[in-house]
């Protein structure tokens, strides 16, 4: 399998078409702009030719291949669906989460060393009711001491944090965090050893919801973990995706159907950046900030969110079609955050 690039290469460098090889061109066509990468006259029109008819016209960009989701164990057509309950025992909401260390394919060619929850980057999505107690038995089986940190409100021994409670969870070992799920809306789980950044960015975060007790209105529900990674270990990412795998919901778009109520769960798990965004095309969505509030606070098509920060969006589509989302920061859509809906019915 070929490399996207070079690791001793900045992603910043590759934007700019400064340090571009041949040996990487055929990968590279489809994720950076050809101008940059060719430099111009004829072979970057060449280039753009190629381009454009190995995508049908499009005048996007995406990546050349395919990633091997049963390889790396998830898939994020998946992963947008899959809403993980547990399992109710003595009243009790319970989980197990297993950190381990794993190879992951982020873009096709490119492999990762990431430390996951489960298995999986992002980690498996909890899902509880506001009141309930919840118990979470966290085994690490990774190399390096990890926690378990959850957004929300809690006491401290239960925060997952250095030096409080259980602290550090040595490889090998275990642990139970107990708390009651408040307060309602989308929040976040991630380990807090230190170096914090690293943790992150390797892959130990998911998406936490914890629903009002009158519940919320029927809908088609998806979760957007917005993530990057740094391939070359230079504190700056040169992949970026929603659910871990770049370009994947171009390679093959979230279906929804026309006029009924989707409900995104949008988290920014983003590590390196300082912010991160929401951009639909044709349409705009109410937005709820942390989904502690059953009023939306926006109507917009775009949204911003720092580092940790999540929201949860509601729209509905009037017309079929196909639709593109993406980061409104070029570079972020162009190493891999950018999408489809196709509208049906």
């Amino acid at each position: 399998m070929r490399k996207l690039w070079d690791g001793k290469v900045s992603r910043r460098k590759l934007l700019g078409g400064a340090a571009a090889t041949s040996a990487a061109l055929p990968v590279l066509h489809e994720l950076i702009p050809h101008q940059g990468l060719h430099g111009g006259g004829a072979e970057a029109e060449a280039a753009v030719d190629h381009h454009s008819r190995a995508h049908n016209g499009s005048a996007h960009f995406g990546a050349v291949g395919q990633v091997d989701h049963k390889r790396n164990g998830f898939d994020p057509q998946q992963v947008l669906r899959d809403f993980d309950e547990g399992a109710v025992i003595g009243g009790v909401r319970e989980w197990e989460i297993v950190a381990e260390d794993r190879e992951i394919e982020v873009a096709p060619g490119v492999r990762y060393d990431a430390w996951t929850y489960n298995g999986r980057v992002p980690g498996p999505t909890l899902r509880a009711r506001e009141g309930e107690r919840l118990r979470i038995r966290f085994v690490n089986g990774s190399k390096h001491p990890h926690t378990m940190h959850f957004h929300g409100i809690h006491r401290d021994g239960m925060d997952g944090v250095p030096g409080i409670g259980p602290g550090n969870v040595e490889p090998g070992h275990s642990t139970v965090y107990e708390f009651d799920a408040s307060p309602f809306g989308l929040h976040l789980y991630h380990c807090h050893s230190t170096p914090l950044a690293e943790h992150i960015a390797k892959g130990l975060y998911g998406a936490f919801v914890i629903d009002p007790k009158a519940g919320r209105p029927a809908a088609d529900e998806l979760v957007m973990v917005m993530n990057g990674f740094d391939t070359n270990f230079d504190r700056s990412n040169e992949v970026y995706a929603v659910n871990s795998v770049a370009f994947a919901y171009m390679d093959e778009p979230i279906r929804v159907k026309r006029r009924e109520l989707v409900r995104i769960y949008l988290v920014n798990a983003l590590e390196f950046d300082p912010v991160n965004s929401f951009h639909i095309h044709a349409n705009f969505f109410d937005y709820y900030p942390t989904g502690t509030k059953l009023e939306p606070r926006d109507f917009t098509d775009t949204v911003i969110q720092g580092q940790g920060e999540r929201g949860i969006l509601e729209l509905r589509f009037p017309y079929a079609g196909k639709y593109m989302f993406h980061a409104h920061v070029s570079e972020f859509a162009e190493l891999g955050w950018m999408g489809f809906f196709e509208v049906v019915g």
